[in-house]
């Protein structure tokens, strides 16, 4: 199993779903942990600090990533992960929906990034991941301003790399397809419905983040779309 032994990590969005997957991934690779979640949940892993913190409001997320430095020291990995989503006609979608998915998918990852790269960059060898989506790169009926989020945290963090490269931060975005998790019910969808079922699973997904983390400092990986086998490339 890759090894993260030592490792100071921090994970937005991390009491349940793919964020809590990653967590127990890593804690399980041997890193310490940093959990942010609206519920401050620490998930009963030994190695971490849950903390609540609401992502879309820049000086908590700083206070929560000085929290995990003050606790373990230093910061190695930022997972930025927290997300929401609303689907359906542009103009039929609600304001306050609307409002959500551009602060806490969007500005949730800025906030996350500005909080955690002067730590990671003084790590001298640190990893900043955006967990987007294929809807980061790829635009789908019904998910115009979902789209508009993840197009931009995208591209957000690909315009990182260019950044952070030459201090020995990599940037990365992970662009699963669809998972099963408790993100894809509400959206035509309910629990038991067999198309949830041929989707990935959140552990599927973290395997990829551990993997993405811990290549070897003399590579990087800037994209990686995958999508369960259920799943057309077309969309």
């Amino acid at each position: 199993m890759p090894s993260l032994d030592g490792k100071v990590t921090l994970v937005t969005g991390a009491s349940g779903g793919i964020g809590a997957a990653v967590a127990r991934a890593f804690h399980e690779a041997g890193a310490s942990v940093g959990l942010l979640s609206r519920r401050g949940d620490d998930l009963g892993l030994e190695r971490a600090l849950g903390i609540a913190c609401d992502v879309s409001d820049r000086a908590t997320v700083e206070l929560a990533t000085g929290r995990v430095v003050e606790r373990f020291g230093r910061l190695d990995i930022a997972v930025a992960n927290a997300g929401v989503g609303s689907y359906g006609p542009f103009l039929e979608l609600d304001s306050d929906d609307l409002e959500a998915m551009i602060d806490v998918n969007l500005k949730g990852t800025l906030y996350t990034a500005a909080a955690t790269l002067p730590y990671l960059i003084e790590s001298g060898a640190g990893d900043f991941v955006s967990l987007a989506s294929v809807a980061g790169i790829r635009a789908f009926p019904g998910e115009a301003v979902y789209n508009a989020s993840k197009f931009g945290q995208v591209g957000f963090t690909r315009a990182l790399d260019h950044e952070l490269r030459e201090k020995g931060v990599r940037a990365t975005n992970i662009a699963p397809g669809g998972v099963n998790t408790e993100f894809a019910i509400g959206t035509g969808r309910e629990h038991g419905d067999p198309d949830l079922e041929r989707m990935m699973s959140a552990e599927d997904v973290a395997e990829v983040v551990l993997f993405a983390v811990t290549r070897p400092r003399n590579l990087r990986i800037l994209t990686t779309t995958f999508r369960p086998m259920s799943e057309g490339s077309s969309g």
